[in-house]
């Protein structure tokens, strides 16, 4: 098992369903660690009730049906799919209608869904969920990018309040690819995925929505950070090595 997660950190994202496939036919025994442990690029389903896509992942799943946060009902139909409480599910709804927004002002578009179960400690977990497709024909709207995906998981476990204050465990991981061709880049693909945690304890006096939302922004602009610093600075380094600029290499002097 611990050969098998240290491969599927080294898969490029673009890879990970095949790599995981195979791996479950070697591994049936560890297939349900495979699947709660592997992150996947995320697939997308159309809630027909409300003509709204939704992002399916392993926290909404149950069985083999998937349940919107638009109509909280599980497709295909379930007739016994957990759901949230009452008032979990209120949460839900506002969550998911303010992450809306937090898209659009950040990733111009994509789809984003919201998550949210009952634990086991008197506490709650929030799953909140990003899909940005970059290419040409998707929701790119700058066109550079032949092929490009960004994917945002962002788990957040939030414990019981004790005079005031709750306790949220953050874990993010942000899956990325991208390909170009044209004439300027050639062909060029590079693809990649990260994860941190954070923890932190904080006043509910503005409630848990505020404080969660905080985190992941703050999460994001670290997780992009080091993106570029990790992947494109370091090819960036490495093509400028390999293959100098035109006005470096005529700077040079003669040897």
């Amino acid at each position: 098992m611990e050969a098998a997660m240290g491969l599927m950190r080294r898969i490029p994202p673009k890879q990970t369903e095949t790599a995981l496939s195979a791996l479950l036919t070697l591994l049936p025994h560890h297939s349900s660690d495979l699947l709660s442990q592997v992150d996947q690029p995320l697939q997308v389903l159309c809630d027909v009730d409300h003509g709204k896509e939704f992002i399916l992942c392993e926290y909404n799943r149950d069985a083999d049906s998937y349940r919107s946060p638009w109509s909280n009902k599980y497709h295909p139909p379930l007739e016994d799919g957990a759901l949230p409480s009452l008032e979990l599910r209120k949460l839900e709804v506002e969550a998911n209608d303010i992450f809306a927004i937090y898209r659009d002002q950040y990733y111009e578009g994509g789809i984003s869904s919201v998550y949210m179960w009952e634990d086991d400690n008197e506490g709650f977990v929030a799953c909140f969920l990003i899909k940005k497709d970059g290419s040409k024909t998707g929701h790119g709207r700058r066109g550079y990018l032949q092929e490009g995906g960004w994917d945002a998981i962002h788990v957040i476990e939030v414990g019981p309040e004790e005079e005031g204050v709750a306790h949220y465990r953050l874990t993010s991981t942000v899956m990325l690819s991208l390909t170009t061709d044209n004439e300027l880049s050639g062909t060029f693909s590079l693809s990649g995925s990260i994860r941190r945690q954070m923890d932190m304890s904080l006043s509910v006096a503005e409630g848990h929505l505020c404080n969660m939302g905080r985190m992941i922004e703050e999460m994001e602009s670290k997780l992009r950070n080091s993106l570029d610093q990790v992947y494109f600075g370091k090819t960036k380094e490495m093509v400028c090595t390999l293959r100098p600029p035109a006005e470096v290499v005529m700077r040079l002097p003669d040897s």
